[in-house]
């Protein structure tokens, strides 16, 4: 098991500040939101591997259904070689209701799906090298050959993290071709706000052990928040779902308001395990 921590608010410096502290109290992965206007979330990354040596660095989450495929390539190639192949990327259809349709942006869920099903197919394409070209529904690429930049230090590529809504199979299906699911539960055709339990985090690797068949690892990445639990009690929720399958814990407290709060909290390390 793996631990994160996203950071809940904060400007650049308190990214590298907070992913610093983070790289000595021993977590593995510091992770950032993704705005549609606000901080830029890969300008903190940078800062923050400016900083640090070990740590993963990444998005939770990035919509690539709002984004320019190209320029999201850009940057986690650029970030992947600075920071020394320590980037993973986590893509999902993103919350509307953050702004998206205060700036124009699609708000049609099967519009937004076929945009990032596009979106990664084409940072894919970017990553592997040029010439590339594409041509789908929503973007047409001509081949491109001006001044390719290096492949990401990561092969064969920079790992994506894909949410999938469980159990609906053309979610989990997109998610089986990628390097990691974070898995959100339907009930009656919503999203729950809540994370799935340890025996639903059993039945999804049990799906995914029956129909995934690359060769290549892949992650189960459940977020939540211990920080009202003794250190004994979060040792035991966590254990619980490192039983089940589950590969990273992603602490996510998005109630931290002051930079010494969210401090606080990370250097108190990752939850504790037998």
């Amino acid at each position: 098991m793996k631990f994160g921590f996203v950071l809940p608010k904060g400007d650049a410096r308190t990214a590298a500040d907070c992913a610093y502290k983070a790289e000595q109290a021993g977590w593995d992965g510091f992770f950032v939101w993704e705005p549609v206007w606000g901080i830029d979330a890969w300008v903190c990354l940078t800062a923050a591997a400016m900083r640090t040596k070990r740590i993963r660095l990444g998005t939770l989450l990035s919509p690539i259904s709002r984004m320019r495929p190209w320029k999201l390539a850009s940057e986690t190639a650029t970030l992947d070689h600075l920071s020394n192949g320590r980037v993973i990327l986590s893509v999902g259809l993103g919350a509307v209701d953050t702004g998206f349709e205060a700036f124009g942006e699609v708000t049609n869920r099967k519009t937004r799906a076929e945009l990032l099903d596009e979106g990664l197919q084409i940072l894919t394409g970017l990553w592997s090298g040029q010439p590339f070209e594409f041509s789908g529904k929503h973007y047409k690429i001509s081949q491109t050959t001006f001044q390719p930049p290096p492949p990401p230090v990561q092969q064969p590529r920079i790992p994506i993290w894909v949410v999938g809504a469980w159990p609906s199979e053309k979610s989990m299906r997109r998610a089986l071709h990628y390097d990691g699911l974070l898995p959100n539960i339907l009930e009656d055709g919503e999203v729950r706000m809540t994370p799935p339990s340890p025996d639903e985090v059993r039945e999804i690797k049990s799906y995914i052990d029956q129909n995934r068949s690359e060769p290549t690892p892949f992650d189960i990445i459940v977020e939540g928040d211990t920080s009202a639990n003794t250190r004994e009690e979060a040792t035991a929720i966590i254990e619980a779902y490192q039983e089940v399958g589950a590969t990273w814990w992603i602490e996510s407290l998005w109630s931290l308001e002051t930079p010494e709060e969210i401090l606080e909290h990370i250097r108190l390390g990752p939850p504790p395990t037998r």
